[in-house]
């Protein structure tokens, strides 16, 4: 089965029609293994190979693939998200001079003192971002 062939499945699978620019996007999101990317860096790589998308056509299948379980948007700072195509549970460090957002391995990571929780409600996931800085990066506190 062809790379297309199995985006058009993957697509189907999940509940969307696998239309022309969701196949065009899905082949940049998911071509290259695990990434992160933002709209707009998946906008300018459509622009570069250029597929005839709109940068609301981009935020609306990135919206759409998440939702139906494709990606994982991860949340940084204020109302800017990343996507993430591995959606599994992992954990991120999140370098806020590049901007740089990497996955890493949180086997071992144990979360305490959570209080209880409301009635009727157990854990979906927990997500966790490690923000970094440089060490000597200038303070003013």
């Amino acid at each position: 089965m062809s790379h297309t062939e199995q985006l058009h499945e993957r697509l189907s699978t999940a509940g969307l029609r696998p239309t022309r620019q969701r196949l065009a996007l899905a082949q940049l999101l998911f071509a290259a293994g695990d990434r992160h990317v933002s709209a707009e860096q998946l906008f300018a790589e459509a622009r570069a190979k250029k597929l005839p998308v709109s940068l609301a056509t981009v935020y609306n299948t990135l919206n759409q693939f998440t939702a139906a379980g494709l990606l994982r948007a991860v949340a940084l700072e204020g109302e800017r998200a990343t996507y993430d195509t591995n959606t599994s549970n992992h954990c991120h460090y999140f370098d806020a001079a590049t901007g740089k957002l990497e996955d890493f391995d949180a086997s071992n990571l144990k979360v305490v003192g959570l209080g209880p929780l409301p009635k009727g409600k157990e854990i979906d996931r927990i997500d966790v971002i490690v923000r970094l800085k440089d060490k000597d990066q200038f303070r003013l506190d």
